[in-house]
């Protein structure tokens, strides 16, 4: 429906009094009928998702006075628990997890925020934020009703609790929203479940306020409650059918599109996201003249920086395990390194259209620049560089050996002569094979490959297989076994081995690497080389010199190298360079000999190759 003049003028109104006054209390958002209200009057809630442990906390504020800037009046952010709590019970707050400065940092630019704590995010993140650990015990259900895996959520939640209850709208501050579940209809129809996590939520405070339950429109039944307002996520084109359902499940309650996806994620071996800005436009236009509230996804992407990025893999015999880029650019309003996009533009010329407010003024955007090529002239073979191994009969997937990302090397004795296959089975999710160090080819669960064939001399010989978490699967029912590593015994031709060295490597920092010499050096191996900053600006460095790996910059993980793109560079952030010398390391599982890399000012995207699945 839409809303009369005079309500309209009260949405301008009240858009316009959050842009006037940050310092005065947040009245909360209620619902009325088919409208949220403020204040007693109808409210439009124009949002936009941006998620701020994948930006640098440097730029937390530029990019929400860009948010405020296209005309938002509200900023939606995920909570990923992994990061928070990265041990049972350890919980971290400090720099990019400080939550409680991200939320007052929203409140200073005049925006609600509306909070989506989990404990399940998806979100193209590692295990929809599941913390790894909780996958050491294979028995372990995760979003269920298993008792362990609900003491786990309520001890997180709790804590989250601590930090930001006093910030919710009903206590004074900007926090007009809380998310109960994400997508769970998607997933599962346990409304006992769905009362558990409500309680929880309940207990930490930070359910005062509106609580909100996303689904897509074909699944509302399944994913929410009775009294619990009901939002519905969809894509370009889908809006008046969207709508329509929400309508006949919900008949007068409040329209709003939960995430409206303005964009999309890339995945490795695929297409770069190139999405259809005049499309959205219009439909966005038509969804504020109708007076629905509507939260972009995403108003600015960012970074999966480090091993956080996740993967589909949704089942059935046409899927196959799909992991995400390190980028989250997600042709965005905002792009990766937050500069505004044409979409930005459009989309803040129908917000002002639609609300009669005009937007505060775009502040400049921080320069992206080149950088001169530099020699990656150090090399560190990681045979060098292994950790006390742990013994094992059996291999097991890197979370039962205390790990939670990165890479583990399992080694064995086999004896020859052998011609057949080495069956790895289900691998987590990229293994290369080496005899004697030698490579011997490669599984990958993207291309649903067990096995490689093995032509073994006689005698004795050691057997190494190096294998990649590439990514736990965030979305659909792969999700509830997000074992990494080897989760299968490894076969000879038909015989079990046994006996295994196992050696965890989460490469959590490039500090410790020792062995560095100028002389080539075959097989994986870390590289290393120094850049000089007059000026620390932003940059993408083009990792085009190398097949599949992880850079560091001056010891932070700018994330995943793979040639099969379509990502042929990392964002580099300005606060992460030092003035002057600057350490680049980047590992490859391939032999690379004084590779070079450079800054550039502009995006390396490809095209996928032709053996892309």
């Amino acid at each position: 429906m839409k809303y009369p003049t005079l309500a309209r003028l009260a949405i301008a109104l009240a858009m316009c009094g959050g842009m006037a006054s940050t310092a005065s209390a947040n009245p909360p958002v209620s619902v009325s009928g088919p409208h949220f209200m403020r204040e007693g009057k109808p409210y439009q809630i124009i949002s936009g998702d941006m998620h701020f442990q994948r930006v640098p906390r440097e730029y937390w504020t530029d990019r929400l006075r860009k948010a405020r800037a296209m005309g938002l009046n509200t900023i939606t952010t995920y909570v990923f628990w992994n990061l928070l709590e990265p041990e049972p019970g350890r919980f971290d707050f400090r720099g990019g997890n400080d939550v409680v400065a991200f939320v007052k940092a929203a409140q200073a630019e005049g925006l609600n925020v509306i909070l989506r704590p989990g404990p399940y995010i998806c979100g193209e993140w590692d295990a929809g934020g599941y913390p790894a650990w909780l996958f050491a015990d294979p028995s372990v259900r995760v979003r269920s009703l298993d008792p362990r895996f609900l003491a786990a959520a309520d001890r997180y939640l709790r804590r989250l609790g601590q930090e930001l209850a006093p910030l919710m709208a009903s206590r004074g501050g900007p926090i007009v929203a809380t998310e109960l579940e994400n997508e769970y209809g998607s997933y599962n129809d346990d409304k006992v479940y769905l009362g558990h996590i409500r309680a929880m939520l309940e207990h930490a405070g930070l359910a005062d306020d509106l609580l909100l339950t996303y689904d897509g429109p074909d699944l509302l039944a399944h994913g929410t409650l009775p009294d619990v307002t009901a939002v519905i996520d969809f894509s370009p084109g889908e809006a008046k059918k969207s709508f329509e359902m929400l309508e006949r499940f919900r008949p007068g309650s409040p329209r709003m599109a939960g995430e409206y996806w303005a964009g999309w994620f890339d995945q490795w071996g695929g297409k770069h996201a190139a999405t259809d800005a005049k499309q959205q436009g219009d439909e966005l236009a038509w969804m504020l003249k109708n007076g629905y509230s509507v939260n972009v996804y995403l108003v600015h992407g960012g970074t999966s920086f480090g091993f956080m990025n996740g993967a589909n893999f949704q089942g059935g015999p046409a899927d196959h395990y799909a992991p995400q880029t390190t980028s989250y650019d997600y042709d965005a309003a905002l792009d990766e390194a937050g500069r505004p996009t044409p979409k930005f533009t459009r989309f803040r010329d129908i917000i002002a259209k639609a609300t009669g407010v005009t937007p505060p003024p775009l502040p400049p955007s921080a320069p992206v620049r080149a950088l001169p090529a530099f020699t990656l002239g150090e090399s560190a073979s990681l045979w060098d560089n292994l950790p006390a191994p742990q013994a094992s009969d059996l291999p097991k997937p890197m979370e039962a050996y205390g790990q939670a990302y990165g890479y583990t090397l399992y080694r064995t004795t086999v004896r020859g002569p052998f011609h057949g296959s080495l069956y790895l089975g289900d691998v987590r999710d990229y293994a290369a094979v080496y005899l004697d160090r030698q490579p011997r080819g490669t599984v990958e669960r993207r291309l649903k490959q067990v096995a490689v064939d093995i032509d073994m001399a006689a005698g004795e010989h050691t057997l190494d297989i190096l294998v990649e978490n590439s990514g736990r699967v965030n979305y659909g029912p792969h999700l509830e076994d997000g074992r990494a590593g080897l989760v299968d015994p490894v076969m000879l031709g038909e015989t079990i081995l046994h006996g295994w060295q196992v050696f965890p490597l989460p490469m959590s920092s490039p500090d410790t690497l020792r062995g560095w010499t100028t002389g080539e050096v075959e097989g994986p191996a870390f590289h290393r080389g120094t850049v000089t900053v007059d000026t620390p600006a932003d940059t993408f460095l083009d990792v085009r010199a190398f097949g599949k790996g992880f850079a560091w910059l001056n010891g932070v993980n700018l994330g995943r190298i793979w040639s099969i793109g379509p990502q042929h560079d990392l964002y580099a952030p300005a606060p992460w360079f030092r003035h002057g010398v600057n350490q680049v390391v980047v590992f490859d599982f391939d032999t690379r000999h004084q590779p070079v890399m450079r800054g550039v000012d502009r995006r390396l995207w490809s095209d996928p190759p032709k053996t892309t699945p």
